[in-house]
């Protein structure tokens, strides 16, 4: 649609009052909130550069949030927020723009690799017609909320589909911009208006990969709909006094174009060359699958079905690639992982039509199951042509939304949908019963597995749970009464903490809330994967912390505390840059109201020009009521900072010089040995310029925003933290040792040689072992005892009992947190021909089957989080040979080179041994961590 440039909706801009920062803040917010509760599919947003709100967020006094803090990378961004809030600017946007490609100046487009939040922020158009009310500025970057999916999930359309349009006269190329839900209808209009053509005489063919697929209708379709991809070509051609250009509506063997049937294909031929097993739907399913609307939107795709029944070389079997549709390499990956798990390609190869299940409504309507069986026979039939997924794509971002558009995505979710999805498209239950699961009351084991295997396949009975689904062991044990709670559940795959044990150096430098003691800093070692309680540990060890005493642990960000640390944070979230520091404190000072003290001085010598400076202190308050005694906790804080003057007579001569009087600091000479002498000291042997100050002191508002001068008599408002400045003057200067509170040290400052450590290096077995250990349900994940009748913080322990043939390993390399998203590169060794897991299974039935398994495939992840490559390993078992997987690219790779750092998710097949009683597998014992 045609969106009016931003000036016209602003005519009435420059007569829009100026307001405060707060009221600014609160229209704003009130605007936001008013369009949020009513979206709809049309709604305009218009995107802002994220350099230019975080600056107005900060004018107008908003919390802009920790991952806005946390994504800051530049010192230009960083010097945004450094400086003293004032008024922003224009309307800047000039940074996140890009014209490659456009027609015109109007035709402006945002870099695909930029990301919500950190480069860009979405703003509702009554925002932004306020914003530029106030601001003027742009350009405009107007954009449509469009819906996603059959679960019709609304979403803001950042990135149109940009298709490049070859004209077939002169082979001129033009890119155009155009939503995905935008209709072929509209995608006609749109091309012949360019090309000054009625739009009864064109005709576009889609045109991937240079090669004609189908010739496009004009017709009220969706683009998305007719799997038209971004970046990809379209066809123009001109009707000449109604001739029909030759071909149209063929496809470039010269047959008719038909739909796509949303059926598995039939064939005379196997993929295998062989007899006909009847590749297609039964005589009793005929055409009535899929009839309505869901059938009406799908179009011919020729790369998709053109070869579809063709059985390729046998040498190539298996060694087709993926085409990266933009950004789905992560989809790729995955795909490859399943389609040469041997179980499936026997399934999908086979007829498998009749366990479609149409009306479970937990599934796709088999959608998607006939979307990967097709695609699976097409891979297999190819030789060593590159498929295009378009279809699958297709289907998989009107199931799941979450995967659409061209931003990477994880593998492992992928995955995880795709096996549940593929599971109740084939469900062959049909109408799911209702069980009630019985506790196990202290019955044997066999027997509550074996119910509750039953009851799960009363409701689950597909190809899925055949090959990929186990059962666990999980225990609860309450820990008040001891009441023991065991259940056995299903699983489709297993996700491992990798445990690291590598260290991270840390530095801290510890204050004395009290007054008693000067500031040190201790440098520690922690896990690297720790957490902040065991920062806190390590640190209250090293500075010999009492046990009626605690630290208050906190960032300081240009000389400010910006956040204080809570004991179950990541340590992730504390990067080697920041500056951490902590407070001691008796454990019942800390629990009265806390002072919190930030520092100033005169920059320049101008009164109205204050700058921060110094390392933030922190004490407490106990029954403050006003100015008076606010001055009285500052002045114990920095007591240790006073300076010291000697007056002794009996003191050397040398002491004296000229009237002046040296300084002597005295220093602890034991870590664990408070230096209570310092500022307090003998009232013989010294004395202070004054027993009373006046400090200048400013009270402030959380963020700093805003300062009242503090007097003697000022009344002091009941809080938990009250924030106070002090402006340092030439005399405080005088009376106080400041070179304690500068250079606040980093958390870690490498050194000019970094000695080159042996890559950290841990076993599968020992992250099998953390996933398995017994360990407390978290806080938010209490249990309800049956015996106390409360929510309790039980133990839980998981064991294997029952193994699935295809087991999937998933190693959780990425950690996210409310500060930090993070990814573990740690290399984790892995047996390849026999993973024995004997061991680990409490089920000792040798009904059950073999606990050995070999590999045959590997998700890898390369480089970091956002602009990462997925690849896959795959191995051919005809051939007893490893291929690697990237994208169309396929080659082959040695068995020796596929255990890497990148390895993501594996996947394994169980061993049949090859006599009875042989023994196959390889000890745990065999990958002990390094």
């Amino acid at each position: 649609m045609t969106i009016p440039d931003s000036g016209s909706l602003m005519d009435n801009g420059s007569l829009c009052l100026p307001c405060t920062p707060q009221e600014e803040a609160r229209i704003i917010k009130e605007l936001t909130e008013e369009a949020e509760s009513c979206l709809k599919e049309g709604n305009l947003y218009y995107v802002i550069s994220n350099r230019w709100f975080l600056k107005w967020q900060k004018y107008v006094g908003e919390e802009t949030g920790g991952y806005m803090f946390d994504d800051l990378s530049t010192d230009k961004q960083a010097s945004i927020l450094a400086k003293a809030a004032e008024r922003s600017g224009p309307i800047d946007n000039t940074d996140i723009i890009t014209n490659e490609g456009g027609r015109d100046g109007s035709d402006l487009q945002l870099p695909r690799t930029l990301i919500e939040g950190s480069d860009y922020v979405l703003v509702p158009q009554v925002v932004w017609e306020k914003l530029h009310g106030w601001y003027t500025g742009g350009p405009a970057l107007p954009r449509q909320m469009i819906s996603l999916g059959i679960q019709k999930t609304l979403s803001v359309e950042v990135f149109p589909l940009a298709l490049k349009v070859i004209d077939s006269r002169d082979k001129s190329e033009i890119i155009i911009h155009i939503s995905k839900k935008a209709s072929l209808r509209n995608l006609f209009e749109q091309v012949s208006a360019l090309k000054r053509v009625e739009s009864e005489k064109v005709c576009i063919w889609d045109y991937f990969n240079d090669d004609k697929q189908t010739a496009l209708a004009l017709s009220d379709q969706t683009l998305e709909e007719s799997n038209l991809q971004m970046d990809q070509s379209i066809l123009f051609d001109v009707h000449v006094d109604g001739f029909i250009p030759s071909g149209f509506g063929m496809d470039s063997t010269g047959n008719q174009l038909a739909l796509v049937p949303m059926e598995p294909q039939r064939s005379s031929r196997t993929i295998a060359g062989g007899p006909s097993l009847s590749n297609g739907h039964g005589s009793d399913y005929g055409s009535s699958l899929y009839q309505g609307p869901t059938l009406s939107s799908v179009s011919a795709d020729k790369e998709d079905t053109r070869d579809s029944v063709r059985s390729g070389p046998q040498r190539d079997r298996g060694l087709a690639g993926l085409q990266n549709l933009g950004n789905t390499c992560f989809m790729n990956s995955a795909l490859q992982c399943l389609v040469h798990t041997s179980a499936f390609v026997d399934y999908f190869l086979q007829n498998y039509t009749e366990e479609i299940n149409k009306l479970n409504p937990l599934g796709m309507h088999g959608e998607l199951a006939i979307a990967f069986g097709e695609l699976l026979r097409k891979l297999w039939s190819s030789g060593r042509t590159a498929v295009a997924p378009r279809v699958f794509k297709g289907k998989l971002a009107r199931f799941a939304p979450q995967f659409s558009g061209y931003n990477q995505h994880d593998s492992q979710e992928l995955l995880a949908f795709l096996l549940d999805g593929l599971h109740e498209d084939l469900n062959r239950v049909k109408q799911k019963p209702f069980i009630e699961t019985k506790d196990s009351n202290g019955r044997p084991d066999e027997e509550v597995a074996n119910e509750f295997w039953s009851y799960h396949k009363a409701r689950n009975d597909s190809i899925v749970v055949d090959v990929c689904q186990g059962q666990y062991k999980s225990t609860l044990v309450c820990p008040v009464c001891d009441k023991i709670s065991i259940t056995f559940d299903p699983f489709m795959y297993l996700s491992l903490p990798l445990h690291s044990t590598a260290t991270r150096s840390m530095a801290v430098t510890v204050f004395y809330g009290d007054g008693s003691s000067l500031p040190k800093t201790f440098t520690i070692n922690v896990l690297k994967q720790g957490y902040c309680k065991d920062l806190f540990k390590a640190l209250a060890a090293e500075c010999c912390l009492e046990t009626d005493e605690t630290l208050i642990l906190a960032e300081v960000y240009e000389h400010r505390i910006y956040r204080y640390l809570d004991n179950e944070e990541s340590l992730d979230a504390i990067k080697d840059d920041d500056r951490i520091v902590a407070y001691r404190l008796s454990k019942k000072q800390a629990e009265l109201p806390m002072l919190e003290i930030s520092h100033r001085y005169h920059e320049n010598g101008k009164p109205d020009e204050r700058t921060r400076f110094f390392t933030p202190l922190v004490t407490f308050l106990e029954g403050a009521k006003n100015g008076t005694d606010i001055e009285l906790a500052v002045n114990r804080v920095l007591g240790p900072l006073k300076r010291k003057v000697l007056l002794s007579s009996n003191m050397s001569e040398g002491m004296k010089v000229n009237g002046s009087v040296s300084e002597v600091i005295e220093e602890s000479t034991s870590d664990c040995q408070m230096d209570t002498e310092v500022g307090v000291g003998d009232k013989d042997l010294e004395e202070t310029y004054s027993d009373e100050l006046s400090f200048r002191l400013c009270i402030t508002d959380d963020r700093g925003m805003s300062c009242k001068p503090i007097l003697k008599d000022s009344v002091v408002k009941p809080s938990k933290i009250v924030k106070v400045v002090l402006d340092w003057t030439d005399k405080d200067h005088g009376l106080y040792d400041s070179n304690y509170l500068k250079d606040l040290p980093t958390v870690h400052k490498p050194g000019l040689t970094v000695k080159k450590t042996k890559q950290e290096s841990i076993s599968l077995f020992s992250c099998l072992d953390a996933f398995l250990k017994e360990e407390p349900l978290g806080p938010d994940d209490m249990w309800y005892c049956p015996g106390c009748k409360e929510h309790r913080q039980a133990t839980k322990k998981l064991d294997l009992w029952r193994l699935p043939d295809v087991i999937v390993f998933h190693l959780k390399r990425f950690s996210y947190s409310r500060f930090l998203k993070n990814k573990l590169d740690t290399f984790v060794s892995f047996p390849i021909d026999d993973l024995d897991l004997s061991k680990y299974v409490k089920n000792k039935d040798p009904s059950g089957g073999s606990s050995v398994y070999e590999l045959y495939a590997i998700s890898n992840h390369y480089g970091g989080l956002g602009g990462g490559h997925y690849s896959a390993y795959a191995k051919l078992v005809e051939e007893d040979r490893w291929y690697h997987f990237d994208d169309a690219h396929v080659s082959p790779v040695s068995e020796g080179d596929i255990v890497t750092s990148a390895a993501y998710l594996l996947f394994y097949q169980r061993v049949k041994p090859s006599k009875p009683n042989e023994p196959i597998g390889k000890s745990s014992e065999v990958y002990e961590d390094f």
